[in-house]
């Protein structure tokens, strides 16, 4: 699974947390870390200990669903946590001069793609649909690169320097990205452009 899941983009993970060459935790911790939040991931199994739905969730699982699970709400249940990762059902976020494709992982600035790494595209499109909130570079870590992830709050500064520039967050496209020292970062639109 972890071999398909480097290789291609997948929309939702069903996952069992009891496998034979490992566990869904591993799984789901890999996922988190590797892939960001932009992949739903249910889990479905057997293991119904409360200690148990709580390590999922606490590890990022969208939802957890113990067996044998009803076919109608597990359907339901999935595409719910499909459109929580989508961001809601709209697939293209359209912001001034900026579109946020999350379905094919493109952000266009007047109408032209941005060359992007994925972690600067899942930054860039986690600011842009906080607008004005404060977010700390904790928090940013622990959304776009994962609860587990190995890296320290200097990754995010330099992934927030890196999208200032090729975004031009500085106000001429009506969009500035301000530091908020000790803290972390907002996002905010402006009336009037720079």
């Amino acid at each position: 699974m972890l071999e398909a899941l480097r290789k291609g983009t997948y929309d939702l993970l069903l996952l069992d947390w009891m496998l034979q060459d490992g566990s869904g935790l591993e799984v789901l911790r890999w996922v988190r870390a590797n892939l960001g939040w932009n992949t739903a991931v249910v889990v479905l199994t057997a293991r119904e200990e409360e200690q148990v739905v709580v390590q999922a969730l606490e590890a990022g699982a969208d939802d957890y669903v113990v067996k044998p699970a009803k076919q109608h709400e597990l359907l339901a249940r999935l595409a719910s946590a499909g459109r929580r990762a989508r961001g809601g059902s709209t697939q293209v976020q359209r912001l001034g001069a900026y579109e946020v494709d999350s379905q094919r992982n493109l952000l266009l600035m007047d109408g032209q793609g941005v060359a992007l790494t994925q972690k600067e595209f899942d930054l860039a499109s986690y600011l842009f649909q906080n607008p004005g909130k404060l977010v700390s570079r904790d928090h940013l870590l622990d959304k776009v690169w994962g609860i587990n992830a190995m890296v320290d709050t200097r990754t995010v500064d330099t992934h927030v320097s890196r999208l200032r520039k090729k975004l031009l967050l500085d106000g001429t496209k009506g969009w500035k990205m301000s530091p908020v020292y000790g803290f972390g970062y907002r996002m905010d639109r402006l009336e009037q452009p720079a």
